[in-house]
């Protein structure tokens, strides 16, 4: 399965550079280009890629906004956040919007065509820096508190990325019963949002 892929920079060099790295890699093929997050929008509703690999500081429209965008626009769509910030404010303003993964640029480019075959599959791709910026931002789970095989599954999907509506379709459960299950979880576990809720989910091995 080819993943198609469209890369986000605003430096030139930087985005033409990528983009020639994965499209040598088996599976990826690189479907388009973008500077700025406003361009990322106009070309991903354009080419319909799998994955968008997205800056976060850009002119325009930055990585944070596209993301919220783009979720909403192409929600089959995974957007990986792929920078040289791993501020932990960057890393969840990020994740909150809806990105699928959050890497650094000093990947090796057969590392970064995994990460974006593994955020095609349905699979959180994070920095190791990253993921322990996110983990510090998150409570320990509460003792005392087990989570019914409805909850489990429920949390294992939000670590993948997908929608409410997403999983509703996945579990054959309505959209507003998958937010009544998920207001619950939160709840009882002592999260904050859906960001922290993948994170645990990652942290506590629901995500396979």
């Amino acid at each position: 399965m080819t993943t198609r892929v469209v890369v986000v920079d605003d430096q030139r060099l930087i985005r033409e550079g990528i983009a020639s790295l994965l499209g040598l890699q088996d599976g990826v093929e690189v479907v388009g280009t973008a500077g700025d997050g406003r361009e990322a929008v106009e070309v991903a509703l354009r080419t319909g890629p799998d994955v968008v690999l997205m800056d976060v500081r850009m002119p325009v429209m930055d990585g944070v906004e596209a993301v919220a965008v783009l979720r909403a626009e192409l929600p089959a769509c995974r957007v990986v956040m792929l920078t040289t910030f791993d501020d932990q404010d960057y890393v969840v303003r990020a994740m909150q919007a809806g990105a699928a993964g959050y890497l650094l640029k000093d990947l090796p480019s057969r590392e970064l065509a995994a990460a974006v075959r593994l955020a095609h599959a349905g699979v959180l791709p994070l920095d190791p820096a990253v993921a322990a910026r996110l983990t510090a931002a998150v409570p320990q789970r509460r003792p005392g508190v087990p989570l019914s095989a409805r909850e489990t599954d429920i949390l294992r999907l939000v670590a993948q990325g997908m929608t409410n509506r997403e999983i509703g379709r996945r579990l054959h459960l309505s959209e507003g019963t998958v937010k009544n299950h998920l207001s619950r979880l939160l709840e009882r576990l002592g999260l904050r949002d859906r960001t922290q809720a993948a994170v645990y989910a990652r942290d506590h091995g629901l995500t396979s």
